[in-house]
């Protein structure tokens, strides 16, 4: 199926994540410049969206009404906590139909959908930030109102970032607390690494090259081999090596049950953030 392209993208807040959204759809041919409206609070923020590389053309302001009114698909990038404002503000320009997709942490297609007056067809996105460089992983939900195909042109749009799965609202808050929150503590995890690099001698640099590597190749290799991740350990971990040594030591510090830990205290939390 070929992309979806729209005449008029309306992104409300629009952040870093709103800033690739444009840049990636622009890019792909989705929308024309001259279709995008882009909003944002601070007049600074305004005028580095007008700046964007290739982007030339978009439109931007502090309107998020203006912005909303007859967009094809309005991507709603605002804080959790200002959400309720905002749909507020512009729930009497909205149409019934229109597509409305949004990537806030937390808030439900049914919590969004009840602030709003008309049936208006909400998806509920959760990317990640390295959608910035296109290796995004982003889980999807449809609202009560969306379309099959209304969930499939949403999916499209963020297939332009990275990776996209469809899965049933149930998931979302999961998918937040791990590949969303996830990100994070792998950079912990590349950071300790070169650390440890630096400990027996390596430059730092070198280091964090090295160790920032082997992660995007072991995540290469989970996902192009679809092997489980323990028989692509076992692969590495030679009789009496030095793979099983590491091994013991990272059991021994508690490392997996610690992240198993963060992700369910991380998913936990974007459960309350709209409450």
């Amino acid at each position: 199926m070929s992309d979806p392209s729209f005449e008029r993208l309306a992104v409300i807040g629009a952040g870093k994540m709103g800033e690739t959204l444009i840049r990636a759809l622009v890019a792909a041919g989705t929308v024309e410049p001259q279709g995008v409206v882009a909003t944002a609070k601070s007049r600074r923020r305004l005028e580095a969206l007008e700046a964007l590389p290739g982007s030339e053309g978009i439109t931007t302001t502090a309107d998020n009404r203006a912005a909303v009114r007859g967009a094809d698909l309005g991507l709603l990038c605002v804080k959790p906590q200002v959400a309720a404002g905002v749909l507020a503000e512009i729930d009497d320009v909205l149409e019934g139909g229109q597509l409305l997709v949004s990537i806030l942490a937390g808030a439900s297609t049914e919590l969004l959908e009840g602030q709003l007056s008309k049936q208006v067809a909400v998806v509920r996105a959760m990317p990640n930030t390295p959608s910035l460089v296109g290796a995004g992983m982003t889980g999807l939900t449809g609202g009560r109102w969306a379309t099959p195909e209304q969930l499939d042109a949403s999916r499209r749009v963020f297939d332009q970032v990275g990776r996209t799965v469809v899965l049933e609202e149930k998931y979302l808050d999961a998918v937040t607390g791990l590949s969303a929150s996830g990100v994070a503590f792998l950079y912990i995890i590349i950071e300790a690494l070169a650390e440890g690099g630096v400990k027996v001698g390596l430059p730092r640099a070198v280091a964090t090259e090295l160790a920032a590597q082997a992660c995007y190749g072991a995540g290469k290799m989970v996902l192009d081999t679809e092997s489980h991740p323990a028989l692509l350990k076992d692969a590495v971990t030679t009789p009496a090596g030095c793979t099983v040594d590491g091994i013991l030591k990272l059991e021994e510090g508690g490392l997996r049950v610690t992240l198993i830990k963060a992700i369910v205290e991380a998913t936990q939390r974007a459960r309350e953030l709209v409450e």
